[in-house]
């Protein structure tokens, strides 16, 4: 079970106390291993939280319903498994990399029988990122057992880069190796050429993410999206993502002015995704920080439509189809601005 939990930014601890802790201990609770999650957030929050700050950061934290533990059922590549994927269009492969490589620096890949996939957070422990490519999605996909492989993702995106764009990619892991080997095929087949990289690794945790039901959906052409947060971002520092009846608006505020645009529900056009679709149970209005959603966009390319998921309670969802294969979904936490009024002698 995911929590977000407000805290105050001049005394987080008896909230730590009362909601974490069960009245116990908070220091002996930060303690625990299996809390590791949890005090990352913490660290980062002591580390640049000052008191004179008007704003509250709502944290994104893994509480005792979904302890910090590393999944059983994924075991390291070396010595064990064998893995054998074959993409023919390999060029999604490259778009993911582009998409989550300066958000994520280190991860680990898992395979099983049902897909590639790849959970990670970014290195503030602000932003997570989950990815999923189905198995059915490749021509031809071997995984002998569930394994996980530790990969640097900029190394990993050099490599795939030297591919060409139209080639079929295929990721291979043999028994007794600490490689992985990427080899790229012309559609031609008159030139292969192959890459073997280093793995790495990496201590991880899967963590469960429930579905939930959202107060909004918005699904809207992904470029649009794309420029919104881009304009905006030459404004201010943070959206307001507002959506009622009438569509969603997303706003902003900087230095040299204000920003509105306000994109209205459209499914009479020609082309399916180039509609804007609201589904809304209530209102929401929830401030993000633009550099994050400047960085999820980078995801552009795999998807025409973006699905932007709202909940007063919840981090927002911006998720990208990759295809008909599976997914790419970045889930970030809100920032909640107090009313300037209030804090006014």
């Amino acid at each position: 079970m995911i929590k977000i939990l407000q805290i105050a930014l001049h005394n987080p601890f008896p909230f730590i106390n009362s909601v974490l802790c069960g009245g116990g201990n908070p220091e002996q609770f930060l303690r625990n291993p299996a809390q590791s999650k949890t005090r990352c957030f913490l660290n980062h929050f002591r580390q640049f939280s000052k008191p004179t700050h008007s704003i509250s950061v709502v944290l994104l934290l893994l509480c005792r319903q979904t302890p910090s533990v590393p999944n059983p059922n994924l075991t390291p590549v070396r010595g064990e498994r064998m893995l054998e994927l074959r993409l023919v269009q390999g060029s999604l492969l490259k778009k993911v990399l582009e998409a989550i490589k300066d958000l994520v620096n280190d991860a680990n890949f898992d395979c099983s029988s049902t897909g590639f996939s790849l959970q990670a957070m970014d290195s503030s422990h602000v932003a997570l990122v989950a990815l999923l490519l189905r198995s059915e999605g490749f021509e031809h996909y071997r995984c002998d057992r569930n394994i996980s492989m530790g990969m640097n993702l900029n190394n990993m995106s050099k490599m795939l880069k030297c591919s060409g764009n139209d080639d079929i990619i295929t990721i291979k892991a043999d028994d007794g190796s600490d490689t992985v080997t990427f080899m790229f095929e012309s559609p031609t087949q008159d030139k292969i050429s192959d890459f073997e990289m280093k793995l790495m690794d990496i201590d991880s945790e899967h963590l469960g993410i429930p579905e939930a039901e959202y107060h909004a959906i918005v699904r809207m052409p992904s470029a649009e999206f794309a420029k919104i947060c881009k304009d905006l971002a030459s404004i201010g520092d943070t959206v307001v993502i507002s959506v009622t009846k009438e569509g969603v608006k997303f706003s902003t505020r900087g230095d040299i002015g204000t920003a509105n645009i306000v994109v209205r529900q459209n499914t009479t056009v020609d082309k399916p995704e180039e509609a804007t679709i609201v589904e809304m149970n209530e209102p929401v209005s929830l401030t993000f920080a633009l550099r994050y959603m400047n960085s999820f966009t980078k995801a552009t390319p795999l998807s025409n439509t973006v699905t932007i998921s709202l909940s007063s309670e919840l981090p927002v969802v911006v998720e990208y189809k990759i295809a008909e294969m599976g997914y790419i979904r970045f889930y970030l936490a809100p920032k909640i601005e107090e009313d300037e009024d209030e804090t006014k002698p």
